[in-house]
């Protein structure tokens, strides 16, 4: 009943305030969400610069996970949602079950092959003989614990096809704080609690795991949101089939981000473990800033494919064109903050001078580019809404090995650490450009086709 409610709602109201109404829930759970990587940094940073250091260099290996659960998300999304706008309910709830083994099968197997492959993997990366005893101490624990991490992230896509993104937002912030109060306890130890230093920090992760995957699959229980019973020439594989279409090339897309890092990593490593820690903070900062653009790539694709689903591409438009101008007004806005805030900032994930200094030099730059970046995960996400994961694979591989590591490179061999964040910059202007007019073209070709039928 819900879900009908939603998807009316996605169907008929105003696109702007629909938008609105969708996104603010998402803003808060994804805050919490990325309160992980925040918290994790800020309390091990606490430990020095070598725990911090190793922290960071894992950064690229588990969002590799991440992103493979993402983009599983996303065909989630994109496959239901259009099942919801042409009201085929009964596929739709086939096909968030088939979702959700699908995923945990094909993480559980990514995660063992990091397990396996662990040291050689970083040691490509370019972690030091002495950091690599903490980082096995950090993703030991985290690549067991990696198939509860799925769970709630497909069944949270689920609910969002449905118009729901108030639900997933509350499981997201449970996991969240969850993840705060266990982290100091087990890092630093507390009363019978030993301290546990990185490990401790991977386990906080995982316990709220395990709340996250009973409270995401009791709500698809009780909505009635996920059936294994299959529709009438409908099979499990055809449903992952349909999922895998959509969700491969935007896990490989999301998979693209880790790879590109992992390739910054290993060239900021050049400049020392201090660069190497400011970039792992930098990152994490980049994740906060850019918490209304990762909201809007949420919320709006299940808007988008239930106006596909129901034929209504206008609104489509629309839509795209209301989101891109609410980012790049709302990054402008917040770049000044974190100018402001830029010395409280570094001090409060640093306790070194060297480190504290690139911090620093990481937010009066890198933060220019938010908005256009934005313009261009928005473009992903709508490409994928419209099941054209193909153009947002290719969009992906422009803006990160095209644009984003060749300019970030050049830049640093013009101008050290300073040009190659500059160089970052330029290479999320010059995409966004391409994904814009991009967009549009297949947006215009599209109601053409409609139009002539």
């Amino acid at each position: 009943m819900k879900a009908a409610v939603a998807s009316r709602a996605l169907l008929n109201d105003p696109i702007g305030k629909t938008l609105w109404r969708m996104t603010w829930p998402v803003i808060f759970g994804i805050a919490t969400l990325i309160s992980f990587n925040v918290v994790d940094t800020f309390f091990v940073g606490l430990l020095g610069t070598e725990p911090l250091a190793a922290v960071s260099f894992t950064f690229p290996v588990t969002f590799t996970v991440v992103s493979l659960s993402i983009g599983l998300g996303i065909g989630t999304s994109a496959v239901i949602a259009r099942h919801y706008g042409a009201e085929q309910g009964e596929k739709a709830h086939f096909d968030g079950y088939a979702a959700l083994v699908l995923s945990a099968v094909l993480v559980a197997l990514l995660s063992l092959l990091g397990y396996l492959l662990m040291t050689p993997i970083f040691a490509l990366l370019g972690a030091s003989q002495t950091l690599m005893p903490l980082i096995r101490d950090y993703m030991s624990i985290w690549f067991i614990g990696s198939t509860l991490l799925v769970t709630p992230m497909i069944g949270n896509a689920v609910l969002r096809a449905s118009g729901d993104t108030r639900t997933p937002s509350l499981i997201m912030a449970s996991g969240g704080v969850l993840n705060a109060i266990f982290d100091p306890i087990l890092i630093f130890g507390w009363g019978p609690v030993p301290a546990m230093g990185v490990q401790g920090a991977a386990l906080a992760s995982l316990i709220s795991w395990v709340v996250g995957v009973a409270l995401v699959l009791w709500l698809l229980q009780r909505e009635k949101l996920i059936s294994w019973i299959a529709p009438a020439g409908t099979t499990l594989w055809s449903s992952m089939r349909q999922i895998l279409r959509i969700g491969l090339p935007a896990a490989s897309a999301n998979m693209l981000t880790p790879l590109a890092m992992a390739v910054m990593t290993a060239i900021i490593a050049a400049y020392g473990a201090p660069a190497v820690a400011a970039f792992g903070v930098g990152s994490r900062i980049e994740s906060l800033a850019s918490i209304l653009i990762l909201a809007l790539s949420m919320s709006l694709p299940p808007f988008i494919s239930q106006n596909v689903g129901a034929g209504r591409y206008q609104r489509v438009e629309q839509a795209y064109k209301t989101a891109l101008a609410a980012i790049m007004a709302l990054q402008l806005v917040i770049y000044v903050l974190l100018l402001l805030l830029a010395d409280p900032i570094a001090a409060a994930f640093s306790q070194e001078q060297a480190v504290d200094e690139i911090v620093k030099l990481f937010i009066y730059i890198m933060p220019l580019g938010y908005g256009v970046q934005g313009c261009v995960i928005l473009t992903n996400s709508s490409f994928n809404a419209i099941h054209q994961p193909i153009k947002a694979l290719w969009l992906s591989v422009i803006r990160l090995f095209v644009f984003f590591v060749p300019c970030s490179y050049l830049g640093s061999l013009i101008a050290d650490i300073h040009g190659l964040f500059v160089g970052g910059v330029i290479a999320n202007l010059l995409t966004a450009v391409i994904a814009y007019l991009w967009f549009n073209q297949v947006l215009k070709q599209t109601l053409a086709q409609q139009a002539a039928r």
